[in-house]
């Protein structure tokens, strides 16, 4: 039997930057991913000869000095990736009800841009940034010097982030494209908290980047650190069991059915509530608790299109395109039946091979899992015709649907692909294909915050279903379950001082 201090199960961001963080710091790590190829959301496939990024698209906070880039550094992982600084004076473009309103970086020229289409409102816009950049504070270089991961409580989580943006301006047509960074969070109008839109939105102002040739890069970077520090990473490895010692701690974790890895600590990025029934029964995971996990609702997910251009056909464009048809642009499951597409999130693949055109375009659009229900004892790959034909429907609407901005799109594109909350639920295990895990309530942020420790004395919980949402999220969340093992002060200054 193979003996490790910590085994992490999931090989997404959250595992892998504690698999990361874990071994950096002299613990013998494993970490088990039941797919063939690691990476979860930082995972890219092929087709066609191009490389397709699974959910990863753009991350923000990347400028010298920043919290995202300082984590990568800290991790090694930094010097390894080739990336692109989107336009600074419009790295988002919102075109909202016919107009175009631009996301500039930066926080004072965000704020000059945008007061050019909204002149009027000049000083609620100035006080937006002001509130976003002071929670953007709280996880930032210096409270890491000062020996802390964030210095936020739990009173931001019980903000609603509509009502506030309502407070900030009575101008509706501001209040809708403030709130456009919502797609990026899965954010929902009556439950999203202040505290994910303030993270999320400031992040990017902070430095939004591309990855060059695709995300999969900061997943091989991470698992190469693993290595380097004596670590394990395995793929085609699912835990199908966690064995208990003496009721309350975890002695081995079981693999495919048969082979046990012995372990001292072990630490899940899978949803709490599929982490918890690979439990061997034990009084300390009530029936009651495992329903309530069950009950919490997940996020929406996401529709993906993936246009293979035709050589030289697309001028690349270094911005990202959020396209909204209808006044409200929070995205709602009050009726779920609507399968009418409101939005979309349109972003393309820089290359190393090109600086001039692009090679992929990805269109996304929220999509909740009771679209593709017909499907969903399916698997990939075998979810017959009317799956196909569906996609297909879906995807030819979707670019129909911005072609009012990009004209030539449908003509200049060769291959499509497409993926579903299906496709993300089976490759992630994900429930309900959720692309950014369980929904945080401002009214209820105590039963919608997971902490990382669990009731098993030595099972600790990670990843996007816990805390906040994307890949600066993740990060935290992650550094918050490894500061668990290591304590958050010293791992604090350790990050601080990378």
């Amino acid at each position: 039997m193979s003996k490790y201090d910590v085994i992490i199960i999931g090989s997404g961001l959250g595992g892998l930057t504690c698999g990361a963080t874990l071994s950096k710091e002299g613990y013998n790590v494993c970490v088990i991913e039941k797919n063939p190829v690691p990476g979860g959301c930082f995972q890219t496939f092929h087709r066609n000869g191009q490389d397709l990024d699974t959910g990863i698209h753009y991350v923000g906070s990347m400028d010298e000095g920043e919290i995202l880039r300082q984590y990568f550094t800290y991790f090694g992982i930094q010097q390894h990736l080739k990336l692109r600084r989107l336009d600074e004076n419009a790295f988002d473009i919102i075109h909202h009800n016919g107009n175009d309103y631009a996301f500039a970086m930066g926080h004072e020229r965000f704020a000059e841009t945008l007061t050019r289409s909204f002149p009027k409102e000049k000083e609620a816009i100035r006080q937006y940034v002001s509130i976003i950049s002071s929670i953007g504070d709280t996880i930032n270089v210096d409270q890491l010097k000062k020996g802390k991961l964030s210095a936020g409580t739990i009173d931001l989580f019980t903000v609603s982030a509509w009502q506030w943006l309502q407070d900030i301006t009575t101008d509706k047509t501001l209040q809708q494209v403030l709130s456009a960074p919502a797609l990026l969070y899965g954010g929902e109008q009556a439950v999203s908290t202040l505290y994910h839109h303030a993270i999320t939105s400031n992040s990017y102002i902070q430095g939004a980047y591309r990855f060059i040739d695709g995300s999969m890069q900061v997943t091989d970077a991470l698992v190469d650190v693993i290595r380097r520090n004596g670590g394990t990473v395995l793929t085609n490895a699912q835990a199908t069991r966690l064995c208990l010692a003496d009721g309350k701690t975890i002695r081995s974790v079981e693999i495919n059915g048969k082979e046990h890895l012995e372990t001292r600590y072990v630490i899940s990025s899978l949803h709490p509530a599929n982490t918890m029934e690979l439990v061997e029964k034990t009084p300390l995971i009530r029936k009651v608790n495992l329903t309530r996990l069950r009950a919490m609702r997940n996020s929406y997910g996401m529709f993906s299109v993936y246009l293979l251009m035709k050589k030289n056909s697309t001028p690349y464009r270094n911005y990202n395109t959020f396209i909204y048809n209808d006044n409200d642009v929070w995205y709602s499951p009050s009726d779920p039946r609507n399968d009418r597409i409101r939005s979309c999130l349109i972003t393309m693949q820089p290359t190393s091979r090109s600086a001039e055109y692009t090679e992929v375009v990805s269109l996304l659009t929220p999509m909740y899992i009771n679209e593709v229900e017909a499907w969903t004892d399916t698997t990939v790959e075998h979810r017959g015709m009317d799956y196909k034909a569906f996609k297909e429907r879906k995807a030819q609407e979707l670019i129909r649907f911005t072609e009012s901005y990009f004209p030539k799109l449908n003509r200049d594109t060769e291959k499509i692909y497409t993926t579903t909350p299906l496709t993300y639920r089976d490759y992630t295990g994900t429930p309900e294909g959720s692309g950014y895990g369980i929904i945080k309530d401002y009214n209820h942020p105590l039963s919608t915050l997971i902490p990382p420790r669990t009731k098993i004395e030595n099972l600790y919980l990670t990843g996007q279903n816990l805390n906040v949402h994307g890949a600066l999220g993740v990060t935290l969340t992650s550094m918050l379950t490894c500061a668990e093992l290591l304590g958050t002060e010293y791992l604090a200054k350790k990050i601080g001082g990378a």
